[in-house]
């Protein structure tokens, strides 16, 4: 083993052993009203304590406003399949059910929110938006922007999986591509809009692309079978902080954990460290979830809704996918699961238990994909 290794080995060991105990499931409501603290676990038979107490927390998103945004997202990209996936179970020691956001035209679930965003700019009467993309906002951008007539402009690494670029270029946007990573096209994308005087989308940061994503939890919370665990990716904090926020408002017992690639942990470490930590690079196959700089407004919200942040190694991530496409029949991009891959690393704290794991992207390049797994995705 050379120095370099033993030193990335000791980071990972490090990392991984910072994490805290895990926190019980809370609840903190959004608007007015009453709050409901709830502690222990929400199996059969496991006491639950609730504390009726005044708001004094709220996030940023609005429940409201979540329900109505259904009105406003092209029904296509709603009511997705939520299913038990008993195959999975016996090599995970768990009931699993997972919630497919891959089954619509931009293979994610993206769409959900930039059909909020075009939305509004349409009625504003604005016609150009630019954002910077590690691949699968872009795509839902220009899905979205093409049936609104907005220009839509999207800057990228030009090292994103070329399948997320050919799409974004198929849908119509212009594609700009940088040197560097994804947090050099924010940087690039911001530029774009202040010299064009254009809307720009930060995903995460702009609500829209929160409640959106939310939209998901009120569909978790209208199911009628009951869980006990949500499994989220966690990337820019989007899809965490809008399922979260709903799960906690509206089914507190919940528990809500969301799940970050070791080689990317920025804004799981600044979860635990209840500040912004950036990193200098990240390292991982799962590219939508590879930022380096967490925004604060984000992480404000995330320390709400999500009761523990984990870091999983990439052999799981890459297991997870075997996994899935064994078992499941799904052809996953990397970030789509992470929720299988804390799953196989803590299987002691799943065990006995339901949980749903949001499979929240499925574009792979092919090339990859049958590097990673061993079969092609077609």
């Amino acid at each position: 083993m050379n120095a370099t290794t033993a030193s990335r080995q000791r980071t990972a060991t490090d990392l991984r052993s910072e994490r805290p105990q895990p926190r019980a499931p809370r609840r903190f409501a959004s608007t007015g009203g009453d709050r409901y603290v709830t502690t222990g676990r929400t199996g059969t038979g496991t006491a639950q304590v609730a504390l009726r107490c005044r708001v004094v927390q709220q996030t940023r998103l609005d429940t409201a406003r979540i329900r109505a945004a259904r009105r406003v997202i092209d029904p296509m990209f709603l009511d997705t399949p939520l299913y038990r996936c008993e195959a999975l179970e016996p090599g995970l020691g768990c009931a699993v059910s997972i919630k497919l956001e891959t089954a619509n035209p931009v293979r994610s679930f993206k769409a959900r929110g930039t059909e909020l965003v075009a939305s509004v700019l349409a009625d504003n009467g604005e016609r150009a938006v630019v954002c910077a993309s590690a691949g699968n906002l872009g795509q839902a951008l220009a899905w979205s922007g093409r049936g609104r007539g907005l220009d839509v402009t999207v800057v990228a690494s030009r090292f994103a999986t070329a399948a997320k670029l050919d799409r974004i270029r198929a849908l119509g946007a212009a594609l700009e591509l940088v040197d560097g990573d994804h947090e050099s096209a924010r940087e690039r994308a911001a530029a774009v809009a202040r010299s064009e005087g254009i809307r720009l989308v930060e995903d995460s940061l702009d609500i829209e692309t929160c409640e959106g994503a939310a939209t998901i939890g009120l569909e978790l919370v209208d199911t009628t079978r009951p869980f006990d665990v949500v499994l989220i990716a966690l990337g820019g904090g989007a899809l965490a902080t809008g399922v979260g926020h709903v799960l906690k408002d509206l089914a507190p017992g919940v528990e809500v954990i969301c799940v970050q690639p070791l080689g990317a942990p920025a804004l799981t470490l600044s979860w635990r460290a209840r500040r912004i930590v950036t990193t200098d690079s990240a390292d991982t196959i799962a590219d939508g979830v590879a930022g380096r700089f967490p925004i604060p407004a984000v992480l404000d919200d995330l320390l709400l809704v999500t009761d523990d942040a984990v870091l999983v190694r990439e052999e799981s991530i890459i297991t997870g996918m075997r996994l899935l496409f064994d078992h499941a029949g799904l052809v996953v991009e990397p970030s789509a699961a992470l929720g299988i891959a804390a799953i196989l690393e803590d299987r002691d704290r799943f065990a006995g238990r339901h949980v749903v794991t949001v499979v929240c992207g499925g574009n792979v390049d092919a090339d990859a994909y049958r590097r990673w797994i061993g079969v092609a995705p077609l």
